[in-house]
């Protein structure tokens, strides 16, 4: 069985939009390093919105969430206190809903670890000071290509 772990919606743009400057390297990432998966109807929803620019890539997204490419995790009306708190207590970044659910999506489930294109994940901390380790950025830190400021968007024209 393969190990969880929870994907940002930075990769998930990436992997369906070939025209974004981490395509390839997300790509081929979770082809050498398979996992089981696991992210948020919030992370979904940015997800979306930033392939709007072609229903294919929006298409291909939601058929890979329906071929259990990536499993939904749970966010409900009782998480909501939890994620006010976390909004308040990474203000200064700000922390984004998205993000969020992540967090409290790595509380509910144990996972330590994610796949993200952000910066921000090195800061969030879970209870007792742990951190959610962010394995794609870990493994391309000698490449810059794959760093960015954790608000500066890795998306650009696309072609319609």
């Amino acid at each position: 069985m393969l190990n969880s772990i929870l994907i940002d919606a930075g990769p998930l743009i990436a992997l369906f939009d070939s025209s974004d400057r981490h395509h390839k390297g997300i790509k081929s990432f979770l082809k050498e390093n398979p996992y089981r998966y696991i992210s948020t109807v919030a992370v979904f929803t940015e997800v979306s919105h930033m392939l709007d620019f072609s229903v294919h890539a929006q298409r291909d997204f939601y058929e890979w969430i329906m071929c259990k490419g990536v499993f939904i995790s749970d966010i409900n009306q009782n998480d909501m206190p939890r994620i006010v708190r976390l909004t308040e207590q990474y203000a200064d970044l700000p922390m984004d809903f998205a993000d969020a659910t992540l967090v409290v999506t790595a509380e509910k489930t144990g996972i330590q670890e994610i796949i993200s294109l952000d910066r921000d994940f090195d800061v969030y901390r879970l209870p007792g000071k742990e951190r959610i380790h962010n394995v794609y950025r870990l493994s391309s830190i000698s490449s810059p290509l794959n760093l960015r400021d954790s608000k500066s968007p890795p998306y650009h024209h696309r072609a319609g």
